[in-house]
């Protein structure tokens, strides 16, 4: 005995909710990335504004240390800093969205399960949210 088949216009939207779920997935590891490596960079700039202005500090540059000024160093990390924390906005709306997305997506494949329809849906603009 054979279980019924998923009519393929189910399967498309299932497989397009597991996309997305990839895509959160993503998302959502690029920005523990990014908080982390904010948070070294935030630890650096805290160590190095410890330090007198005239003492030695270098950065690495690959596998060499260059030497430079303690000014320079700060102005870089806070530049990095400020360039993460626009990185994190970017990627928090792209994760509001994506979410947004995924309900949206598993409320029609619920509907479609519930209504155990066997022909194809009428579609919307709102299987594309770019529209």
């Amino acid at each position: 005995m054979s279980s019924p088949q998923m009519p393929p216009w189910l399967q498309e939207q299932i497989m397009k909710l597991q996309q997305s779920q990839h895509n959160l997935q993503s998302i959502m590891t690029q920005r523990q990335h990014l908080e982390m490596e904010k948070a070294e960079t935030q630890k650096a700039l805290e160590e190095l504004n410890k330090i007198a202005d005239n003492d030695a500090v270098f950065k690495q540059a690959g596998t060499v240390l260059i030497k430079s000024d303690k000014k320079t160093l700060i102005d870089e990390l806070e530049e990095k800093i400020e360039l993460a924390k626009t990185r994190s906005t970017v990627l928090e709306k792209q994760e509001v969205r994506v979410k947004e997305s995924l309900k949206e997506q598993e409320a029609k494949i619920t509907e479609m399960m519930k209504s155990g329809s066997t022909s194809k849906p009428q579609t919307t603009t709102e299987d594309n949210p770019r529209k």
